[in-house]
């Protein structure tokens, strides 16, 4: 049985910050590793993903695998109440056996070329648009060299478009480009893209661009700091000079450290979250303290739950820092697919978070094209691992975050580490109090209600190997009282708090 979009479209559109547990000179630098070969389905397309349409300057939507290919509704990339959506996004359906793999939180090879053909094809979408909008020659001139890199190195292309501020730029134009009457779009950041692009694939190119605060950022590249204020000429010959600065790529030269990007981060008007900010340019220590928690938790992850290590280096292609101060461990937001905003925090604390904002990313892919339910934003229901009552869409987020915090708990557990059967018998307890009420909910699809199913095995899964004692037993008491405080504070929305 294949899945296809039910006629509603999801409602919901905010970022995904259910909040992370707080466990005890080169065109070609590390920075900005190639990445992997396309999936055989994207193959046989000579002039990639980049070939012109009509207007000489549409880029094609990326090709999808036969087995998830088949017609569904759009992907709508921007706010429900913002421009009208693309409406020839390469279309998916997703088979009952990945989802009920996605549904489990297990990384799966199906499962994880869903996420990345989606998240590809999205974004390939989103440019066209911005770039149709876009009102002078400019931007298909931009795109021109776009295309000239791509036939002499396809994946340095795919790698800057498909790089998480990309999307957040793209995003953030096409608002301002059908809001007039707002702050001017930043086109010229194009330039940048089609720069950054033309110094990865080692071709020839003149491009004029104007830094902004004396700065110019190249995605996947880093930070151009010219000697004078003014227009900028660039050439093949304009990287690796005194005055670049690398993007700093964490251990292993898959995912980058990023601090530079202006778009890293979706503006707080575009609905970031309170407290999610990113930091400011790190220093040489800051750096290193970040290899330090980074190589640290990605050991952990390999040597708790090693298909959890790839998973997260297959999907993560940055990881921004957030500032001192913010309240969150970490944060997914859906404009930068591949990144994660995460807190300085021991490696035990980041690898949880990891895994957990992993999971988001992971939802928010399939939820593009799969409408799981029809409920509203309204917040009213109960998160155990919140204070403030949560929309429908926050509460399944936060619920399939968590399932997959538990699993992972778990082994850490079995292998031995310290502390882990508490944190396993806390989560799991969470999750299993709010599947009840994300069953029952009258608002879930069917498609919806069957990945709820898929939820509810995987927790009930982990019976099989119960924490020692009363650990599991105690946890359900604590969250029993943490419940009926919450009832207290919210007697209005009792009704909404399951039990």
């Amino acid at each position: 049985m294949n899945h296809r979009a039910e006629a509603t479209p999801r409602t919901e559109a905010t970022p995904r910050t259910e909040a992370s547990p707080s466990a005890g000179a080169s065109p070609r630098p590390a920075a900005a590793p190639r990445p992997e070969a396309a999936h055989p389905a994207e193959a046989g397309h000579p002039a990639g993903p980049l070939s012109t349409g009509p207007a000489g300057r549409t880029p094609r939507a990326a090709a999808v695998p036969a087995q998830h290919a088949d017609p569904t509704h759009p992907v709508n990339p921007t706010d429900p109440a913002g421009p009208p959506a693309p409406t020839d996004l390469a279309r998916f359906a997703v088979s009952s056996h990945t989802l009920r793999a996605l549904a489990s939180t297990e990384p799966s090879t199906e499962g994880t070329r869903l996420v990345r053909d989606v998240r590809r094809s999205k974004r390939l979408v989103l440019l066209r648009a911005v770039l149709d909008a876009a009102p002078d020659a400019e931007a298909a001139e931009r795109w021109a060299l776009l295309e000239e890199a791509e036939r002499q190195d396809p994946d340095a292309v795919r790698d800057v478009l498909h790089y998480p501020a990309t999307g957040v730029w793209a995003e953030e134009t096409l608002r301002r480009l059908h809001a007039p009457q707002g702050p001017a779009p930043d086109l010229g950041h194009l330039g940048a893209l089609a720069v950054a692009a033309a110094l990865r694939a080692g071709i020839s190119f003149k491009v004029t661009l104007r830094p902004v605060h004396g700065r110019l950022v190249l995605p996947t590249l880093g930070l151009l700091r010219p000697d004078r204020p003014g227009p900028l000429v660039l050439t093949e010959r304009s990287w690796g000079a005194a005055d670049t600065l690398p993007l700093h790529a964490l251990p292993g030269g898959v995912t980058a450290l990023d601090d530079l990007d202006p778009y890293r981060a979706a503006a707080p008007a575009d609905g970031r979250p309170a407290g999610v900010r990113p930091a400011r340019r790190l220093t040489p220590k800051g750096h290193k303290r970040w290899d330090t928690q980074w190589s640290g938790a990605l050991t952990l992850l390999e040597r708790y739950d090693s298909t959890r290590a790839e998973e997260t280096t297959r999907l993560l292609r940055s990881v921004v820092p957030l500032a001192g101060g913010s309240r969150s461990s970490g944060a997914t937001l859906p404009a930068a697919a591949g990144s994660v905003l995460a807190r300085a925090q021991a490696p035990p604390a980041l690898a949880a978070t990891l895994v957990h904002e992993v999971q988001h990313g992971k939802l928010a892919a399939l939820a593009d094209v799969l409408t799981l339910h029809t409920a509203d934003r309204t917040p009213r229901h109960w998160a155990p691992w919140r204070s403030d009552p949560r929309p429908l869409e926050g509460l399944l987020h936060g619920a399939y975050a968590h399932l997959a915090l538990a699993g992972y708990w778990q082994r850490a557990a079995l292998y031995g580490a310290r502390g882990a059967w508490a944190q396993h018998a806390r989560v799991r307890a969470q999750v299993a109090a709010v599947l009840p009420a994300l069953r029952a909910h009258p608002q879930l699809t069917l498609t919806g209600s069957e990945f709820v199913e898929g939820m509810i095995i995987a927790e009930r899964a982990m019976d099989e190997l119960p924490p020692p004692g009363d650990q599991h037993a105690t946890a359900r008491r604590a969250l029993e009282r943490e419940r009926g405080a919450w009832c207290e504070a919210h007697p209005e929305l009792a009704a909404f708090a399951g039990g």
